[in-house]
């Protein structure tokens, strides 16, 4: 909008469908009002970061206002308005016009185009910048503006505490105000004002408070608000708000005297800072209360819980940069979303980069947190930044801590990490898969339910512990609940010599541990694939029997079962692993084993499954009166090799591979049993 001389205002219609999407908005986006606040706020922090960036290459843009960035709250109780104001860089009417009249128009995003745009000027500031922060000292900042959020629909949550909102402004460097005013019902006006009653550059943003919003002019509740929620901004914020002055007790002959002069002193008017614009994770670990990094990390992050660990340190020597970084206790919803990036903000000399630069690898999205680099140039494009030497270097520091924290919780307190790994063990595990260079620390991160553990948690240190005699790997089952697997008859073998096996449920499992080279010089191996290799690790009770030997009855019946079923199976063969049960299926050796390969047929991944390994108990009475019974009925031999073979596959979680040649072996069978 270009201004008139005549000082005239015109009213405009949002850029939008305004009054339907601010009511939707309002009503809708927002369920706690006092986001509002926590808004407002940080639109004026990039304000003051804004004219702080600019003023590094063009310092007349302050003019005689030389003091230090700030953001001033003021209550006023009389004209029930809340004041939002700051001394940063301000609007023209016609940026008002096009940032405030258009819904989820973002200023600090447009404004951080513009630097990206002049890489010349953010040369020039960038150099202005370090030469101020070798004055200012460590932790002053110099070269850039703290740009805490994207300017968009955050501004329109005024409307759910306040009927009417004025904005006056003035655009550091210029000799012109204006005021944008709404009531948030689809239009408004923007005005030009005096000089006199404007900002000497910043803007003012005046709520005129909603008759059922009577919290907003108690100063405690907008202490406590911006303190939960805005504690971390980088600008002071003041709070400034009367307090009606103390009366004294009287006689009561001086009741009236006194009402007089009560009425006649003047309330006391008080300016508290409540925010001293350090970035917290600048201070110093022992002056910060847990209290202090809970807040942050919550408005960091935006959760809801408390930290479950707390990482800040600063590194020196090669490259120098500061790090704050949280695990949650709760689990976020779209935690397993393959698409969900990392939560982890990037800032240059406490300025503002991005959130979504590649400083954690993706199975630590979970964490939290800032990092704020020294070395790195303010005027890198994103994809310049991803490609940095420094990030890299940076990156392989912050990672490498964050496991040393992870191992340090897990030694220190099992309990609390258990509850890490409860949460978020399913996608730590995706590095043992994606991550070969720290695939041994992983998995001494990893923790497991097993068949010895009940509900408790396994290390793999555990488990290499407690090897029985002569076993030489690492035994494992996967498949989708622990319950189920339990019940597995591929652990009979296991359990009859004690050999403990781990349950794997997590679909990441099937990939990771086919990958993993193994623990402690121990291979990983599956229950359900190949050879069971039990003949070795002797018995809990000598007198059990299993085993793949077999008496020449027995042995005739299984090879009579394999020329029956052909080429329905690789193998049919004397189990090992079988105890209780007559048979199961196993994957044939140096493929997948049996749950990968229904997991890989589901996603389409997997053209032909090989055919399974039918494995026979020699010792069970079945398979003995079996073997017993004349060879003289080839149509009952036929029935039963196929009975077999489908109560094997039944047994393995799957489906008969013919219902009606089932049904009707069945049939047949049962009839056999009735007639002898």
């Amino acid at each position: 909008m270009t201004m008139t001389d005549d000082r005239s205002s015109q009213k405009q219609a949002f850029g939008a469908d305004v009054a339907r999407l601010l009511h939707m908005m309002v009503h809708s986006v927002y369920s706690d009002k006092s986001v509002f606040l926590r808004e407002l706020v940080s639109n004026a922090a990039d304000a003051c970061e804004k004219l702080r960036y600019q003023a590094i290459a063009h310092p007349e843009l302050l003019g005689d206002d030389a003091s230090a960035m700030g953001i001033d709250i003021t209550i006023d109780r009389a004209r029930r308005t809340l004041t939002v104001a700051d001394n940063g860089v301000g609007m023209t009417a016609g940026e008002m016009t096009e940032a405030l009249g258009t819904i989820a128009r973002s200023g600090t995003r447009a404004f951080m185009e513009g630097l990206q745009g002049d890489a010349n000027n953010a040369d020039k500031a960038q150099e202005a910048g370090e030469e101020a922060g070798k004055d200012a000292g460590a932790g002053a900042g110099a070269g850039g503006a703290h740009l805490i959020g994207q300017f968009g629909v955050g501004f329109y949550a005024a409307f759910m505490v306040a009927d009417q909102v004025d904005v006056i402004s003035r655009k550091a460097g210029t000799d012109t105000a204006a005021r944008w005013s709404s009531d948030g019902k689809g239009e408004f006006t923007v005005t030009p004002v005096d000089l006199a009653d404007a900002p000497a550059h910043g803007a003012r943003v005046v709520l005129h408070l909603m008759a059922n919003a009577d919290e907003w002019l108690d100063p405690a509740n907008v202490r406590r608000h911006i303190r939960e929620q805005s504690g971390h901004v980088p600008v002071p914020v003041t709070l400034h708000f009367t307090r009606p002055a103390p009366q004294e007790e009287t006689a009561q002959d001086d009741v009236a005297e006194a009402d007089a002069e009560s009425t006649a002193r003047p309330d006391e008017a008080v300016d508290e800072q409540i925010v001293d614009g350090s970035a917290l994770w600048t201070r110093s670990r022992n002056d910060i209360k847990p209290e202090e990094y809970a807040d942050f990390y919550r408005s960091v992050g935006g959760m809801f819980d408390e930290p479950a660990m707390t990482i800040h340190y600063r590194a020196e020597g090669r490259h120098e940069f500061s790090a704050l970084l949280f695990t949650p206790s709760s689990r976020p919803f779209d935690l397993l979303d393959p698409e969900r990036k990392g939560r982890v903000k990037l800032y240059v000399k406490r300025v503002f980069i991005t959130d979504d630069a590649d400083i954690l690898p993706r199975y630590l999205r979970f964490v939290r947190g800032v990092v704020d680099s020294a070395d790195l140039p303010l005027n890198l494009s994103r994809e310049m930044i991803q490609n940095s030497p420094v990030l890299r270097a940076i990156s392989q520091n912050v990672t490498g801590r964050v496991l040393t924290e992870l191992e340090k919780l897990a030694e220190s307190d099992a309990d609390a990490y258990a509850k890490v790994w409860e949460n978020f063990g399913p996608v730590i595990k995706e590095g043992v898969h994606e991550d070969f260079a720290r695939q041994e620390r992983l998995l001494g991160l990893a923790r497991f339910r097993s068949t010895a553990s009940g509900d408790a948690w396994r290390s793999l240190k555990d488990y290499v512990a407690d090897l029985r005699e002569n076993q030489t790997a690492i035994y494992y089952i996967t498949g989708d609940a622990a319950t189920k697997l339990e019940n597995s008859p591929h652990l009979e073998g296991y359990r009859a010599r004690g050999v403990e096996v781990l349950l794997l449920t997590d679909p990441v499992d099937s990939f990771w541990v086919m990958g993993a080279p193994g623990f402690e010089g121990k291979p990983f191996r599956s229950v359900t694939q190949g050879g069971a290799d039990l003949d070795l690790i002797p018995l809990i009770d000598a007198e059990a029997r299993t085993g793949g030997d077999a008496s020449p009855e027995v042995a005739a019946f299984i090879a009579a079962v394999k020329e029956t079923l052909g080429e329905a199976v690789t193998d049919v063969r004397a189990s090992s692993r079988l105890t209780d049960s007559v048979v199961c299926l196993v994957a044939p050796g140096g493929g997948y084993d049996r749950h990968m390969e229904r997991l890989l047929a589901g996603f389409g991944r997997l053209d032909q499954v090989a055919k399974p390994v039918l494995e026979i108990n020699p010792h069970h009475a079945l398979t003995e009166a079996l073997a017993a019974l004349p060879a003289d009925d080839p149509d009952f031999r036929n029935d039963v090799a196929h009975l077999l073979l489908d109560e094997a596959a039944i047994l393995d979680g799957g489906q008969v591979s013919d219902a009606g040649a089932f049904a009707g072996r069945l049939t047949r069978l049962l009839a056999r049993a009735a007639r002898s």
